[in-house]
């Protein structure tokens, strides 16, 4: 059997909804120790997600920091921010696809702009992600002026990001001439 869409729309905006991994999932190809958002808080399909993802210190990334390393030892690497971020995206730009539709597909991110990690993150903050996109046509989509906060406090802006949402394929083995 077909493996079911994400809520319908009428459910997704609702005052107190939010979507969990189960969602993700069937969403995005992020497994663990790679998947980096916890929950959909809301999604206007086409238009704006809102996302959390909390931080714990029992992440992979910091199991070699040696027991005596201090509390800003501890910062999550903004690489894994920005990820997070743009998994947030590829989950707004699926949403109202069918599984079908999203089989075989993948989710390349390019033409990044403006991307600005403006405030620390640390185990026990919970990272709110806000995705809009101000474009979208023909499987390509573009985000802009997004922001990331941890417990409130500004921690990422982005001005522009582009994604494309392709076959597989596209990422085999180049052909040699």
């Amino acid at each position: 059997a077909p493996a079911p869409r994400a809520p319908a729309a009428g459910a997704d905006t609702a005052p107190g909804a939010s979507h969990g991994v189960a969602v993700l999932k069937r969403l995005i190809p992020h497994r663990y120790p790679a998947l980096l958002v916890d929950r959909v808080l809301a999604v206007e399909p086409g238009r704006r997600v809102v996302t959390r993802k909390a931080v714990t210190c029992n992440e992979p990334w910091y199991r070699d920091l040696p027991d005596e390393t201090a509390d800003s030892g501890y910062g999550y690497p903004a690489a894994l921010l920005i990820e997070s971020w743009c998994q947030s995206a590829a989950l707004l730009a699926a949403w109202d696809r069918a599984p079908e539709e999203l089989a075989g597909q993948v989710a390349l991110f390019g033409g990044m702009s403006g991307i600005e990690v403006v405030g620390e993150v640390l185990p026990g903050d919970v990272l709110r992600h806000e995705v809009t996109i101000s474009r979208a046509l023909a499987g390509t989509w573009i985000f802009e002026g997004a922001t990331s906060t941890a417990d409130g406090r500004p921690v990422l802006t982005v001005d522009s990001v582009m994604t494309a949402l392709r076959p597989s394929e596209v990422l085999g083995a180049p052909a040699h001439t």
